[in-house]
């Protein structure tokens, strides 16, 4: 199986600071880094990280080169990665020592995919083949319409979460990946089993994974109901732990593993990833998490 992550490319610019900016206060920041993300760009090497065939499609302006250049080295297929005059996505990042973090967007290249360019990342894949999602670009309606008549399996990470999000054909949507403020905004319920039976009602054939923060990962589908602990770790940042387990998780499947496997393994990733500074180059190798 292989897997396209149809997903945004972003420069991140992380500043360190003792307490998240507040209205109409200007701190100074304790320190500065730039680092490659994107949650497109995060899932593709963790993805590749873990083990899986994959391949990355994307829009990225001239200055965002090397975003394209990590994803060679880490392994990714980036020969659907296109290059426009349109600037490259931005996010600017809070991180506070609690290693916990508040992020502005700037969308960028991320945003101007065209019907042609869709079409033209879709072609070399087939039924069977695995689509990614994040709601960091546009046109994902048309995506998702597209990919389903193809016959590809669609799993979705529908994060930032907009009222948009509800309007997509989300009974085409073999996966889904949320937390627990995204799944309250799909199901209007706040509890993991709730969120999860309120789902499967809406979406019966579909896959659930509820991540839970420190309270770990809750896994529901119309057979089997999983839960998994999270790994007690003390925080450093927490900015790609999400994106690294949704790569651990979704690899494993590709693999033909057990969903509660693949949830384990993801939980490790993420727990290593919180562990270290950045998002990109903060997730772990598949050996380190073995």
């Amino acid at each position: 199986m292989k897997i396209l992550n149809i997903g945004s490319l972003n420069i991140d610019d992380v500043y360190s600071l003792d307490h998240f900016v507040k209205p109409g206060e200007t701190i100074a920041s304790t320190a500065y880094t730039q680092f490659c993300g994107g949650k497109g760009l995060n899932q593709s090497i963790a993805l590749a990280n873990a083990g899986a065939e994959i391949f990355h499609a994307g829009i990225i302006g001239k200055d965002g080169l090397f975003l394209k250049e990590r994803l060679d080295k880490a392994g990714v297929d980036t020969s659907l990665v296109k290059i426009s005059q349109t600037p490259t996505g931005r996010a600017i990042i809070q991180v506070i020592p609690e290693g916990e973090n508040c992020i502005i967007l700037f969308k960028g290249a991320n945003h101007s995919l065209t019907e042609n360019d869709i079409t033209e990342m879709l072609t070399p894949f087939k039924k069977g083949d695995l689509l990614l999602l994040q709601n960091e670009i546009n046109n994902i309606e048309l995506i998702i319409n597209k990919a389903f008549d193809k016959g590809m399996i669609i799993a979705i990470n529908p994060a930032p979460m907009e009222d948009s999000i509800l309007k997509l054909p989300l009974n085409k949507i073999s996966i889904f990946i949320v937390n627990e403020i995204e799944g309250e905004g799909f199901t209007g319920e706040s509890e993991p089993a709730a969120i999860g039976e309120k789902f499967l009602n809406l979406y019966p054939d579909s896959k659930l994974v509820l991540t839970l923060g420190e309270k770990g990962v809750y896994y529901r589908d119309n057979k089997t109901t999983i839960k998994v602990p999270a790994e007690k770790i003390k925080p450093v940042d927490t900015t790609a732990a999400g994106d690294t387990f949704i790569g651990f998780f979704l690899a494993g499947l590709a693999e033909g593993e057990d969903p509660e496997k693949c949830l384990q393994r993801a939980t490790k990733a993420s727990a290593i990833t919180c562990t270290r500074a950045g998002a990109a180059d903060s997730i772990p190798l598949r050996n380190e998490v073995k």
